[in-house]
């Protein structure tokens, strides 16, 4: 008889991220769960075998500074000291007393409703659920190794070292003698140097909270000795609400409906229609920050001028570009549907000025085009607005034929966005053939209108092949990635929105019927992480500027292209 393979690091990997999803999706069908019990245990065990890139040293005794930093940045301040954790629907705590928490790194309304309970309002989709309780599983995972190496189980002794930290939390303002003190018995609970707890004590540090850093590792080790301890259990709950909407699209189409509403007020629902997302500037400052801002750097080159926009001293510069742009037929439109997701709107017809990179001009239908520049979607969030978004609008006004639908006319949809790269590094650009969803049969092939030798000759590698949309960009290692870019599927890269961004144009275009087959589309991602490269994954921090080149690069190919197929047209 032959023998059964052992099998290899990747298979377990994906048999992990696997049980981790199906776990997640039953534990909010259940409605709670205690994540440090053994309702949680799938996915503690889970993400424990997996030993995700971006969780460090997950799987070691020390506490993973790294990774802590990058999950406390996406969950809201104060969220280590509550014991329990409820994920809600937008259920109107807007127009309660309490102000809502806003992460710095992850859009989404949080709310601190007593001294135990932060509610977190959940409004994009499934994806945002499953980064919120990974993000929550490390977070246990980590609190537990503090407790460990403070508490005895057996005796129930403490150790000096707690006791020391306690002094210190519970005083408040110190000097710098009684800081580093602390900070020696802080990196002897972590298990790290007293050089990496001061590192992460000045990484923590705000105006507010000096001793921030303090406080998280006082709180996660306090709830954790308390649960085991005292039998205090944390516990994480899904509201009733957001179990009965999740999946619904009830923000995306409030969304799509509230921004079609716009443009049909403005006489603009018939035109040509080039969908792009992008962040909340590229386009902005492609189009108008040289003209809005020649008196004030006149003859600064393109990317010395978006490098300096975007410094945060020169807000005052940002202001003058985006009034310029709205003299000249942008329109703004800023969530209230849930989304977080912004929309710019550029009316070509009112841009009053010649550019010396793009033309201005209508098609040969003699329509100017609409640039739709909507913010970045999270995971299956792009499914829910772009599908809500091509549908045909009712208008609400009927007319003796009865309700009216608006059928849009949308040429064009591209997307640029930040990606892992698996080749390569920070600032390098990924131009995809394909997007394969991860853990489904489910792939997506296209023509796309951007290729290789478009961005060649800029200084920036460039990679072509085929992209992996993921469940999650915290929950891939190393043995995943490597087999995925090794393989015949020739992966380059990892996001999280592609394949569901292509299902929603493919239905729309080729099921529906709702726009032309014939549509363009166009996707290209810069890297803002390897995560095959120790230390340059996503944890390690940010691009800074090193993204003002890719991202001005990639903005300028999809401007060129839009208005040159228009210049085309007209020849």
């Amino acid at each position: 008889m032959n023998k059964v393979k052992n099998r290899t690091r990747a298979q377990e990997s994906t048999n992990a991220i696997e049980r981790m999803y199906i776990a997640m999706r039953h534990l909010l069908n259940r409605g709670f769960y205690k994540p440090m019990g053994i309702s949680g245990e799938t996915l503690r065990e889970s993400l424990l075998l997996l030993r995700p890139e971006i969780y460090g040293s997950i799987a070691e005794n020390k506490v993973e500074l790294n990774g802590l930093t990058y999950i406390l940045d996406r969950l809201p301040i104060g969220i280590e000291e509550c014991r329990y954790i409820n994920l809600t629907s937008d259920e109107g705590y807007k127009k309660s007393h309490f102000l809502p928490i806003i992460p710095p790194k992850r859009r989404r309304n949080c709310y601190r409703v007593d001294a135990e309970q932060m509610n977190v309002e959940i409004t994009r989709g499934r994806s945002d659920i499953y980064d919120i309780l990974t993000h929550l599983t490390f977070l246990y995972i980590e609190s537990d190794k503090i407790r460990r190496r403070v508490y005895q189980d057996e005796t129930g002794e403490i150790t000096r070292d707690w006791f020391k930290l306690e002094w210190a939390v519970q005083k408040g303002k110190l000097s710098r003698a009684e800081r580093e003190g602390a900070l020696i018995h802080v990196a002897s609970i972590l298990g790290r140097t007293f050089e990496e707890a001061l590192d992460a004590h000045k990484a923590f540090a705000t105006k507010q909270m000096p001793e921030r850093f303090l406080h998280i590792i006082y709180w996660m080790g306090k709830l954790a000795i308390e649960e085991e301890r005292d039998n205090n259990k944390r516990a994480i709950t899904f509201s009733p609400i957001l179990r009965e909407r999740l999946g619904h699209h009830i923000h995306g189409e409030r969304w799509a409906n509230t921004i079609k509403g716009i443009l049909l007020e403005n006489n603009l629902l018939h035109r040509p229609v080039h969908i792009i997302s992008a962040n909340m500037h590229s386009v902005m400052n492609s189009l108008f920050a040289s003209e809005a801002l020649k008196k004030e750097v006149p003859g600064k080159e393109r990317l010395e001028l978006y490098e300096m926009l975007s410094l945060p001293e020169n807000g005052h510069l940002r202001e003058k570009v985006t009034s310029f742009a709205r003299r000249n037929g942008m329109i703004s439109v800023d969530d209230s549907s849930g989304t977080n997701i912004d929309v710019q709107v550029f009316d070509t017809s009112k841009i009053g000025f010649t550019h010396k990179d793009y033309h201005f001009k209508a098609g040969a239908d003699g329509e100017y085009p609409l640039l739709f520049v909507m913010d970045y979607a999270f995971g299956e969030q792009a499914y829910e607005t772009i599908d809500e978004f091509l549908k045909p609008y009712k208008d609400k006004k009927k007319n003796k034929a009865g309700e009216k639908l608006h059928f849009l006319n949308v040429r064009s949809v591209s997307i640029m966005g930040k990606a892992g790269i698996l080749e390569g590094g920070k600032g390098d650009l990924m131009i995809p053939s394909a997007h394969i969803f991860e853990g489904t049969a489910d792939n997506y092939p296209f023509e796309n209108e951007l290729c290789k030798a478009d961005f060649e000759g800029y200084g920036l590698r460039v990679f072509e092949g085929t992209m992996i949309t993921v469940l999650g960009t915290s929950l891939q290692n190393r043995d995943l990635l490597k087999f995925f870019h090794e393989s015949t599927w020739n992966v380059v890269g990892l996001e999280m929105e592609g394949a569901h961004y292509q299902k929603a144009i493919q239905s729309a275009s080729r099921i529906r019927k709702s726009i032309a087959e014939d549509v363009k589309v166009r996707y290209a991602y810069y890297a803002s992480d390897n995560p095959l490269e120790t230390g340059s994954t996503l944890a390690s921090g940010g691009l800074g500027t090193t993204g003002v080149k890719p991202t001005y690069l990639i903005t300028r190919r999809i401007l060129e292209q839009v208005l040159n197929e228009q210049e085309e047209q007209t020849q």
